[in-house]
């Protein structure tokens, strides 16, 4: 019929994806890389499975085959990390991942002969680099971000140490993990696969916590203790490199140090010039002009373009950056251009709505004027994934997908319309979006959800 929508298992799929909170425009793009990661059957399949995690028995009820077969299939899939597995109290429950943070990362954490990687390389870049759609809803679709960026705490005057809380020091993350896991960075795989790499280590971002066990058990990523894993978060400090996290209190899945080249993040923030595109931290840059020389070092390295050096006359040209992952002793300083603490010249001003408060800038002032300095207004931090995912529901209009999960139902299906449509409305619409309600509310409500509790698997 006209009109009629595809229904292969692969634009099944691809539908299917798109209806986390965290979605994936459809795209003939998308549809692509899904035919390189799985076949057509298997898209059939992942494509009926919960948005929340979900136990062998489960899959098999909705895949009306025996227990035992469903495990095998999805075993199958795990294996290829098309799926995470999770072992909690003595049982394996399973996860269909969202597509980023999630499949499109697992797909290039490690050299797989299996895939033709050069290829997804290339269509993820097109998918995420030149589409606009998938990176302006993933970074610009509401207020509540996927990651936040974990403040430098070698950059935090001593007197300010005392506000930085736990959960936004990368180095408490790391010691209290319970697994850690090393991987290929995939920005940066994927970009060395395009002839576009950097010379920032590809064996450097960690994955934690639950993400980290089934990654390991499937051999994905190496297993790191704490002190390892702190020596790489030191390695990449001393390389400027950016600290990006999952953007939760409690259990963290993953700490990236990223390069403003080839971070997918980074990039948007600069090409689409989002404002908070990544949930920056409490703190932000400020330069003490009487001190600040007019070098340019800040602005170079700034891995959003947040600073500028300005001149009574406006903006002036700024330095090319630094090759990435320079670290302090490969910055080339530029001469000041009538600036110094005598005379005027150009002065380093920041942006502070793009400002992401990771104290690069600070840490690499060769005149020490830079600072950071506490935001007037805390930035919420959601408690944990399941109150992350239920923000980002509200936001984008996908609540009614997290409630009635399972749309393989006629009645779920015609439910989750219902509760669509009601939440559009724009009454109720301001009420769920209020900050009183997603912030005191949601926060204590799912502060002792987890995310196999919040899923109600069986």
């Amino acid at each position: 019929m006209p009109g009629e929508r595809p229904n292969d298992g692969y634009h099944r799929l691809m539908r299917r994806v798109n209806k986390f909170p965290q979605g994936a425009p459809e795209s003939e793009l998308l549809l692509r890389i899904l035919s390189i990661l799985c076949s057509e059957r298997e898209a059939a399949l992942m494509s009926q499975l919960p948005l929340r995690p979900f136990s062998a028995a489960r899959a098999a009820r909705i895949w009306k085959v025996a227990t035992n077969d469903a495990r095998i299939l999805l075993e199958q899939l795990a294996s290829r990390s098309l799926l995470l597995d999770i072992e909690r109290g003595g049982r394996t429950i399973y996860i269909l991942p969202p597509p980023m943070a999630g499949f499109f990362e697992f797909s290039l954490m490690r050299r797989r002969p299996d895939l033709d990687q050069k290829e997804l390389a290339r269509l993820f870049f097109h998918y995420i680099n030149v589409e606009d759609a998938f990176i302006r809803d993933l970074f610009a679709g509401g207020e509540t971000s996927l990651g936040r960026v974990l403040v430098n705490e070698e950059a935090v005057p001593d007197e300010k140490a005392c506000l930085v809380l736990d959960y936004e020091r990368a180095s408490e993350v790391i010691k209290s993990a319970s697994d850690i896991a090393v991987g290929l960075c995939y920005c940066r795989h994927k970009m060395a696969q395009l002839d576009r790499g950097c010379g920032a280590p590809l064996d450097i971002c960690m994955t934690l916590n639950l993400a980290a066990q089934s990654l390991l058990r499937r051999g994905v990523a190496r297993r790191v203790d704490s002190v390892e894993g702190l020596d790489l978060l030191q390695k990449a400090r001393d390389l400027n490199l950016v600290q990006c996290a999952d953007n939760v209190q409690k259990r963290v899945n993953f700490i990236c140090n990223c390069c403003r080249c080839c971070c997918e993040g980074l990039i948007a923030t600069r090409r689409l010039a989002i404002s908070n595109a990544m949930y920056s931290t409490n703190f932000v840059q400020t330069t003490a002009s009487h001190r600040c020389t007019g070098c340019g070092t800040c602005a170079a390295i700034c891995p959003v373009d947040a600073i500028t050096m300005d001149t009574d006359e406006g903006p002036s040209p700024l330095p090319d950056p630094p090759p990435p992952g320079a670290g302090m002793s490969d910055l080339q300083l530029l001469p000041p251009e009538g600036g110094g603490r005598e005379g005027g010249g150009r002065k380093a001003r920041a942006a502070t709505d793009f400002c992401l408060g990771c104290g690069i800038c600070a840490r690499v002032c060769p005149a020490g004027a830079v600072r950071l300095e506490p935001r007037a207004r805390r930035i919420l931090t959601p408690v944990n994934t399941a109150h992350r995912l239920v923000l980002m529901a509200i936001e984008r209009g996908k609540l009614q997908n997290l409630i009635f999960d399972n749309q393989a139902y006629l009645s779920h299906r015609a439910m989750a319309a219902i509760l669509g449509a009601i939440l559009r409305m724009p009454p109720v619409k301001r009420l769920m979006a209020s900050e009183q309600l997603k912030s005191r509310y949601l926060g204590r409500l799912l502060e002792n959800v987890e995310v196999d509790r919040f899923s109600g698997c069986d």
